[in-house]
């Protein structure tokens, strides 16, 4: 595989889903190519800046929307969201392989903003829950295009990098979330709640809604004119002889079966890491307001420094590390990576939901946070290098199905619904929720370890494969 850290001239073929000629016969300067994984990180912000701050209203939820148990907080949080995010994706998959990839993620972005909007007009827990799932819908389209656009802008010795500062995305909007976010909800949730016309009575905390969903769609512009598609590398033709790129299922569904237990081992391993990261930020700031009486804006304001610096600098040294190991010979570095980073968590992952002081808490916490982000900029990049262009898309969004649907969907569903019904208040008092954090976090850290340990022997069979073939 090309070493060369930029790509080859942009492609303005139809059928390779480039929408632009280009206007440079020496190929986009890598200087371009680290501004399109700047804008692409910018477009992941504001997903998860929409995605996560449903967290921090909790309180808010249970009495606007007469919502009574926690396991409804975690469906709108989990399954309403991340069941149509990743069910979705597979098709959003396909197009990203097909397709224009810069128009799919715009069409995206376009409609996750509009429903975040649209959150501030909910009335009931159904109407929520539907908004929901039209935000989940919206952002599935981002990711497997964004995966598949960087690895055309770079291959070998920084794809890794590349797609790790993509991925810092993830922490930048939740520590966004947890920092402006805190601070909003504190300080709207007392403001004088909006008469608009037609629409009805909108309180305070629910302008939130409103105010952070409208400023992605000003970064729609900047993607349509300044994002050009670059040349599909490394795409295969069907193997019917009939000289097609966009491959029938049957061929795809060939390439994972013979792949299948590096597939298993990496898209499970990181799925449960997953789970563990969902969990606990979906129900941190309710421990620490339990447990430690900390309200909304104090833990946005620490918990949103430590991810906004800590989470999103460890998940673009997770990047470097593999990237240099890579170049040491290790070709399961990005594996290993994820593999590591899940053990040393561990003692960190196990000592901030138990320590009784919300300080010492804090500080174990942040740690924890910096060595749980590592592992997602080099997982997507571990599949795009053994993967044909044409099939990348297809298999990050059932990467992207496996991750959400048990971290995102079941993750926080699983720590309401045992806070509920094993670690309950009759019995545990408000200190249950810290159990249940407990327990299903360091459940999922220690199964992905040894799914990890396993995928990096699975990972170097299939790059074997894919270098044999010549692929």
């Amino acid at each position: 595989m090309s070493q060369d850290s930029t790509s080859a001239p942009w492609d303005s073929s139809e059928s390779q889903g480039a929408s632009l000629p280009s206007t440079n016969a020496e190929g986009p300067s890598e200087g371009y190519a680290w501004y399109v994984v700047g804008v692409l990180m910018l477009v992941y912000l504001f997903s998860f800046l929409d995605r996560q701050i449903l967290s921090l209203m909790v309180d808010d939820l249970k009495v606007g929307l007469s919502i009574d148990r926690d396991w409804q907080i975690a469906f709108l949080m989990g399954p309403a969201f991340a069941v149509f995010y990743t069910i979705f994706g597979i098709p959003f998959g396909r197009a990203a392989d097909t397709r224009s990839r810069k128009h799919t993620i715009s069409l995206g972005l376009v409609l996750w903003s509009v429903m975040t909007v649209a959150c501030g007009f909910a009335r009931n827990f159904w109407s929520m829950a539907l908004l929901r799932v039209g935000i989940g819908v919206g952002e599935a389209s981002l990711s497997p295009s964004a995966y598949s656009i960087i690895a055309d802008y770079f291959s070998g010795a920084k794809l890794a990098r590349a797609i790790a500062i993509y991925a810092s995305g993830i922490y930048l909007g939740s520590g966004l979330a947890y920092l402006i976010g805190g601070q909003a909800v504190s300080i709207l949730r007392g403001t004088t709640p909006w008469q608009i016309p037609i629409l009805g009575v909108i309180p305070g905390w629910q302008k939130v809604f409103i105010i952070i969903g409208l400023p992605g769609l000003l970064v729609v512009p900047l993607l349509l004119l300044t994002v050009r598609e670059p040349l599909r590398r490394g795409v295969i033709s069907s193997r019917m002889g009939d000289g097609r790129t966009d491959l029938p299922f049957s061929e795809v569904y060939a390439y994972a079966k013979e792949n299948w237990r590096a597939l298993a081992t990496h898209n499970v391993g990181f799925a449960l890491l997953s789970f563990s990261s969902y969990g606990t930020g979906s129900w941190l700031p309710s421990m620490f307001k339990r447990v430690h009486g900390w309200d909304v804006a104090q833990f946005g304001f620490v918990y949103g420094l430590i991810v906004f610096i800590g989470s999103a600098s460890g998940a673009i040294l997770g990047g470097v590390i593999a990237d240099a190991l890579g170049k040491r010979g290790y070709r399961d570095a990005k594996i290993r990576v994820g593999f590591f980073a899940a053990w040393i968590w561990l003692p960190f992952g196990i000592a901030f939901p138990m320590i009784d002081d919300a300080s010492l808490a804090m500080v174990c916490a942040a740690p924890a946070a910096f060595l749980a982000s590592m592992p997602f900029g080099v997982a997507p990049a571990a599949l795009q290098e053994m993967m044909p262009n044409n099939l990348r898309g297809q298999m990050s969004a059932i990467y992207l199905f496996v991750t959400n649907l048990l971290g995102l969907a079941i993750g926080p569903l699983i720590v309401g619904a045992m806070t509920d019904y094993v670690f309950s208040e009759e019995l545990y008092g408000l200190e249950g929720i810290r159990w249940s954090l407990l327990w299903t976090t360091l459940t999922a850290h220690l199964i992905a370890a040894l799914l990890l340990y396993k995928g990096m022997s699975e990972y170097r069979k299939a790059l074997d494969r894919f270098d044999v073939r010549g692929e």
